[in-house]
C-alpha cells in the first residue's frame, strides 16, 4: 500500500516544514511557555519552552489522514472513529494547555472539568460508533467474550485511561513522542496482517506527524506538545485497539503508559496510607512519573542519575521489547 508510505511522509514533510513557524509565533508574540512544576528541580531550566506542539502535528495528521482516506475511499467508519477522537480529546487537552498558558490558571482545566469532557466525548464515541456498529464484545487475550452493556463501561475506561495515561507519559524530551511511534508501528503491522488498510493509513500518517515532531521535541526539546498532543495520542492508541478488535493487546504495547499510570497511583495511595498510619506520609518511588523516578537514581538507586537520553531507551526499550511479545503472540 504505497499510498500509505506517502501520506506519513507528507505528515512528516508538513510537520517539519510548519513547527519552526510555529515556534516563531510562540516567540514573536512572546507567549510564556512551559512551567515546570517546582518538584521537578532537573528540569526548571526547561521553563518558558513553548509547548502546544501537539496542535501541528494533530491538525497535519487529521488533515493528511482525511485527504488521503477520501481520494482513496477509504473514509470508513473505524477512520472518521479515530479522527474524531483526535479532534475531541486535543480540543480538550487544548483548552486545559490555553487556560494555563494564556489564561495563567496554573491547573488549567480541573481534574473533574477534564475528566467530564473526556467522559462525554468517549459517550459520544459508543454511541456513535461503537453500539451502532453493534459493539459488545471484547477480544481478552484471543477470546472472543460477550460483555453486553458493560462494554460501555469498558470503552470509557479504555478511553479516558489511556489518554490520561499517555499524558503523565509526556514529562521527558522525546519520551512520549517515539513511545507512540512503536506502539503505532505495532498496530500499523497489525493492521496490514489483518487488511486493514483504512487503520494502516491512519497509523503511518500520525507516524509520520510524530517522527517530524521528534527532531524539534528531541533533547534538548525546542518545544513540548503539551496535553493537546498526549492527550489525544492515549485517546487514538485506546481507538485503534478497539477498531482493531484487540483491545488487550494495548496492555502489552502501552505498558510504559500503564507502568506511568501505576507508580503515581501507589505512590498517592501509599503516602495517604502511611500519612493516616503513622501521621508520616511515605514514598515507594523517589519521584512520579516512573520517568522521573528512573532520572534521579535508576532503578534501585545506588548508581548515579540518569540522563533523559537514558530513561528515554530504557523506557523505548520497554515498550519495543513488549510490542514484539504482542505480535509474537498473535502471528506465531
Amino acid at each position: 500500500m504505497l499510498f500509505t508510505l506517502v501520506s506519513g511522509i507528507v505528515a512528516f514533510v508538513a510537520t517539519v516544514l510548519l513547527i519552526p513557524q510555529f515556534i516563531t509565533f510562540y516567540q514573536a508574540k512572546r507567549i510564556e511557555g512551559q512551567q515546570m512544576h517546582e518538584d521537578v528541580k532537573q528540569h526548571q531550566f526547561k521553563a518558558g519552552t513553548p509547548t502546544m506542539g501537539g496542535t501541528v502535528f494533530l491538525v497535519v495528521a487529521i488533515v493528511v489522514t482525511f485527504l488521503f482516506a477520501s481520494y482513496f475511499k477509504m473514509l470508513t467508519g473505524g477512520v472518521l472513529a479515530i479522527l474524531f477522537i483526535l479532534a475531541l480529546y486535543g480540543l480538550v487537552g487544548f483548552l486545559d494547555d490555553f487556560l494555563k498558558i494564556f489564561r495563567k490558571i496554573n491547573e488549567g482545566l480541573n481534574p473533574k472539568q477534564k475528566l467530564a469532557l473526556q467522559f462525554l466525548g468517549g459517550v459520544v464515541f459508543y454511541f456513535v460508533h461503537v453500539h451502532g456498529a453493534g459493539g459488545g464484545e471484547i477480544n481478552l487475550f484471543g477470546h472472543i467474550i460477550n460483555i453486553g452493556i458493560f462494554y460501555f463501561a469498558f470503552v470509557l475506561f479504555w478511553l479516558i485511561g489511556f489518554s490520561n495515561a499517555v499524558n503523565l507519559t509526556d514529562g521527558i524530551d522525546g519520551l512520549a513522542s517515539i513511545s507512540v511511534v512503536i506502539s503505532l508501528l505495532t498496530y500499523a503491522i497489525i493492521a496490514y496482517t489483518e487488511r486493514k488498510y483504512d487503520i494502516l493509513l491512519v497509523c503511518v500518517t500520525m507516524i509520520g506527524g510524530l517522527l517530524g515532531f521528534f527532531v524539534f521535541n528531541r533533547k534538548p526539546a525546542k518545544i513540548f506538545m503539551g496535553d493537546v498532543g498526549s492527550l489525544a495520542l492515549g485517546g487514538m492508541l485506546a481507538t485503534i485497539s478497539i477498531a482493531l478488535r484487540v483491545e488487550w493487546t494495548l496492555l502489552l504495547v502501552g505498558l510504559v503508559y500503564v507502568l506511568e499510570t501505576s507508580s503515581v497511583m501507589l505512590q498517592v495511595s501509599y503516602f495517604k496510607y502511611t500519612k493516616k498510619k503513622f501521621g508520616e506520609g511515605r514514598r515507594i518511588f523517589r519521584m512520579t512519573p516512573l520517568h522521573h523516578h528512573l532520572e534521579l537514581g535508576g532503578l534501585t538507586g545506588n548508581g548515579a542519575k540518569w540522563s533523559e537520553w537514558k530513561v528515554d531507551f530504557f523506557l523505548w526499550g520497554i515498550g519495543l521489547v513488549m510490542s514484539l511479545l504482542t505480535l509474537a503472540i498473535l502471528y506465531l
